[in-house]
C-alpha cells in the first residue's frame, strides 16, 4: 500500500478530553474502510478535503493510512505533516452506543488532521511511505500526541521546547532591564531634585514673582499622582499600588510585569481585529475558522465560548451540553441551535409499550376450553338421529318380526403436535439495555405469540398453505370454524332478505336494522339444530357488532341501546370480539360449485372443546447461551392435541363473500 503517512486516528482505553473512553473494537466494522481526510473537522468546503484514509482496526485502536491529494490544499498539508507542524489526528464519528461514557460502538465518518486531538494519544508515527512503495523510518521526528491540556507535546525532541524556554527567558530579561532602567532613572531623578532643593532656597526671592506658575505647576504634578495612586494625603491608612509593588521580590516583579505586557497585547490585537475588514480571509489551516453542525470533543477553548453563549450562560451548562451530544467529533459551532435542546425522554419510562392486535379475546379462549391431561384424543358416538329407520314396529300376529335399521357408530382421534416460539438475544445488548428487563420483555412477547397462535389454531385454524413447514397440523388442533358438519353447523345469511318487518321492510328501514335483524334471526334459527350449546360464547368481529348496534327504527331510535339489549336478544353468555376474525374466507365446494363464504361470528360453549397435554407438554420455557455467537437463546414451547368432543355444539354464520 502506498500512503503519505500512517498513524493512529484514535487510542481505545484512553479516556478523551470530554470524558469518553473508546472501547476495544468498538469501530470493527469499519476494518478496511476507506473514510476522506479532512482539515480540523471543516465540513463546509470542498477545499477542506485533503485525500483519504485507510483505517485498520488493531487491539489497542484504529489505526489510519493516509494519502493527500494532488491539489495545493492537500500538498500544502503534506508539507505541514512533513515538517513536524501539524502531527495529531482526530476522528468524527456518529451513531454511536455508549454506556457511562464508554462508547462501544459508532462510525467513523471522516479523519482529521488537527492542532490538538481529544484523544491524548491519536497521533502520526514517524513513518513516510515514498511513491515506489517503500517505507523509511524518520527517527527524528518522533511520535506526537496532545495532552488533557490542549498542547502539543514532542516525545524525544528537546529543540522546539529549548526555544520556547529562550524565547520566555530572553523576555523576561528584556523585562528585568527595563525594571533596572526605571529604576536607575527613579534614582536620577531623586538626586537632582536634592541638588534643586538648595538653589531653589538661594532664588526664592528672586523669583517669588513667579509663585503663581509654580503653584500651578506643583497642582498639575498633584492631579498626576491622583491619577496614578492614592496619596498618603487622601487616605492616610491605605497603601498605594507602588507601595505593593515594592514589597515584592525581583522575580515578583518580574512576573507582574509580563502579566502586564501580555494583557496590553492582547488588548492591541482585539483593537485591530476591531479595524479589520469584515470580509477578510482565514488562513485554510486557521485554528479558529468556523465549524458547522458539528461537536467538539478536541479543543477546551470551544467550551469556554459555549460558556459565554447567552442561551448557556454557565460553564456548568457549557459542559452538560458539550458530554450529552450524540455524536464524537471535534470542534464546535456554539451558534448551532439545535445542540442547545434539551435531551429526549420516554413519556413513559422502563420497557417500550406494546402495540398488538386485539389481545382480549385470546385471553378468553384460552380460559374457557377444557384442559385435558391427554394428549392423544379419542371421541365415539353411535348416530340415531334416523328415527324412521330405527324406531320401533308394531307386531302383527303371524308376521315375521322385521331386524331395525342400521346404527352408525361414530369415532375420530387426535394426536398432539408440539408448537414453539424461539428467539435469541445478543449478550452486548442485553448488558447495554440498563433501564428495563429486556430478557424478561422478550419473554412476554413470546409468551404473547405462543398464546395468540393457539388460541388462532382453536378458532380458525393455522391459515398458512397446505404443506407449508411450519403449519400447525389442522387434524390435531382440529378448529371450530372448518370442522366437519358433525360437529359444527355452517349456517349461511343472506343479507338481501328485506321482509324482516314485512314487504316494505326495504323502504321503512335502513340497512344497519335489515343486517341486524337478518343476523338475529338466522343465529336463533340455528340454535334449533344445535346440540349440547348450553350458555354458548358468541365471537364476531367489532363491525358486525357495530352495524347491529347502528340499527333504527323508522323513527331513528335505535333497536339496541346496549350491547346488553343485544346480548340479550341474541340469547348468548357474552358477545365478544375478535378483531382476527375480519376479513376470513374459506371456499365450500368445488369446481363450478365453489363458493367462497366470509365469516361473520361463532356460537361455541368452549367447555366442548378438550385442549390436551401429557404430564410435562404443558407450556414451557427453555434457556440456553450459544458461546459461539454470544447469544442468549430462548424457547418457549408446548406439545398439544386439541378437538370438539361434542356434535352439533358449535354455529358458524357465515355470508356470501363479496371480495374473496
Amino acid at each position: 500500500m502506498v500512503y503519505d503517512f500512517c498513524g493512529y486516528a484514535t487510542r481505545n482505553n484512553v479516556k478523551c478530553s470530554d470524558g469518553r473512553v473508546i472501547l476495544k473494537d468498538a469501530f470493527k466494522d469499519q476494518d478496511g474502510a476507506k473514510v476522506p481526510l479532512v482539515w480540523n473537522h471543516q465540513h463546509n468546503s470542498p477545499d477542506n478535503i485533503l485525500g483519504h484514509a485507510f483505517l485498520e482496526n488493531r487491539d489497542d485502536g484504529v489505526y489510519a493510512y493516509a494519502v493527500f491529494n494532488d491539489n495545493d490544499m492537500g500538498q500544502r498539508a503534506k508539507e505541514l505533516v512533513k515538517h513536524g507542524d501539524i502531527s495529531a489526528l482526530s476522528i468524527y464519528a456518529n451513531k454511536l452506543k455508549e454506556n457511562a461514557g464508554r462508547v462501544m460502538h459508532g462510525i467513523i465518518r471522516e479523519v482529521s488532521l488537527v492542532l490538538a486531538g481529544a484523544n491524548p494519544e491519536a497521533m502520526i508515527d514517524s513513518f513516510v511511505a515514498h511513491s515506489d512503495g517503500s517505507v523509511t523510518e524518520d527517527r527524528e521526528q518522533g511520535w506526537f500526541f496532545s495532552g488533557m491540556d490542549g498542547e502539543l507535546y514532542h516525545a524525544e525532541s528537546e529543540e522546539k521546547d529549548t526555544e520556547e524556554d529562550s524565547e520566555e527567558e530572553a523576555r523576561l530579561k528584556r523585562i528585568e532591564k527595563m525594571m533596572a532602567h526605571k529604576a536607575q532613572s527613579d534614582d536620577d531623578e531623586d538626586d537632582d531634585d536634592d541638588s534643586d532643593e538648595d538653589d531653589e532656597e538661594d532664588d526664592d526671592a528672586e523669583d517669588e514673582s513667579d509663585d503663581s506658575d509654580a503653584d500651578g505647576e506643583d497642582d498639575e504634578d498633584e492631579d498626576k499622582k491622583l491619577d496614578h495612586a492614592d496619596s498618603d494625603d487622601s487616605d492616610e491608612g491605605e497603601e498605594t499600588v507602588g507601595d505593593i509593588m515594592e514589597t515584592f521580590t525581583d522575580k515578583q516583579k518580574v512576573v507582574v510585569m509580563a502579566l502586564i505586557e501580555d494583557a496590553l497585547e492582547s488588548a492591541n490585537k482585539e483593537e485591530s481585529k476591531d479595524e479589520e475588514d469584515s470580509t477578510m480571509k482565514h488562513n485554510v489551516f486557521d485554528k479558529e475558522t468556523e465549524q458547522e453542525n458539528v461537536l467538539s470533543h478536541s479543543d477546551e477553548e470551544k467550551i469556554l465560548e459555549m460558556a459565554k453563549d447567552s442561551s448557556i450562560g454557565s460553564l456548568k451548562g457549557a459542559m452538560k451540553a458539550f458530554c450529552e451530544n450524540e455524536e464524537l467529533a471535534h470542534g464546535f459551532d456554539s451558534q448551532t441551535l439545535t445542540l442547545m435542546f434539551p435531551e429526549y425522554k420516554d413519556v413513559k419510562s422502563g420497557a417500550p409499550e406494546m402495540l398488538t392486535t386485539d389481545q382480549g379475546w385470546i385471553t378468553k379462549v384460552l380460559n374457557k376450553v377444557h384442559k385435558s391431561p391427554l394428549t392423544r384424543i379419542r371421541t365415539r358416538f353411535v348416530d340415531i338421529r334416523d328415527i324412521e329407520n330405527i324406531r320401533a314396529k308394531g307386531y302383527t300376529k303371524g308376521t315375521q318380526k322385521a331386524l331395525q335399521g342400521d346404527i352408525s357408530a361414530l369415532y375420530r382421534t387426535s394426536d398432539a403436535q408440539t408448537v414453539y416460539v424461539r428467539s435469541d438475544l445478543n449478550r452486548d445488548d442485553i448488558l447495554d439495555i440498563t433501564d428495563f428487563d429486556v430478557v424478561a420483555y422478550m419473554y412476554n412477547i413470546d409468551r404473547m405469540m405462543l398464546n395468540e397462535e393457539l388460541a388462532t389454531a382453536i378458532m380458525l385454524g393455522d391459515g398458512r398453505a397446505a404443506g407449508a413447514q411450519y403449519k400447525i397440523d389442522e387434524t390435531k388442533i382440529r378448529n371450530i370454524w372448518k370442522d366437519d358438519e358433525l360437529y359444527t353447523i355452517h349456517r349461511l345469511v343472506d343479507f338481501s332478505n328485506s321482509t324482516i318487518q314485512g314487504s316494505g321492510t326495504g323502504t321503512s328501514f335502513g340497512e344497519n336494522f335489515i343486517y341486524a335483524e337478518t343476523f338475529v334471526q338466522e343465529l336463533l334459527y340455528g340454535r334449533e339444530t344445535a346440540k349440547n350449546v348450553g350458555t354458548a360464547d358468541l365471537f364476531i368481529t367489532p363491525h358486525v357488532l357495530n352495524k347491529m348496534l347502528l340499527a333504527r327504527d323508522m323513527n331513528g331510535r335505535r333497536i339496541y341501546n346496549t350491547v346488553e339489549e343485544l346480548r340479550s336478544a341474541l340469547n348468548v353468555r357474552e358477545i365478544i370480539t375478535c378483531e382476527q376474525f375480519e376479513g376470513k374466507v374459506r371456499t365450500v365446494g368445488t369446481g363450478g360449485n365453489a363458493q367462497n363464504r366470509e365469516l361473520l361470528g361463532i356460537l361455541v360453549n368452549l367447555d366442548n372443546y378438550h385442549l390436551g397435554a401429557n404430564k410435562g407438554g404443558e407450556i414451557t420455557h427453555f434457556t440456553d447461551f450459544d458461546i459461539n455467537f454470544n447469544k442468549e437463546q430462548s424457547l418457549l414451547e408446548t406439545r398439544t392435541s386439541g378437538a370438539n368432543v361434542r356434535p352439533l355444539s358449535a354455529l358458524v354464520l357465515e355470508c356470501v363473500a363479496t371480495n374473496p
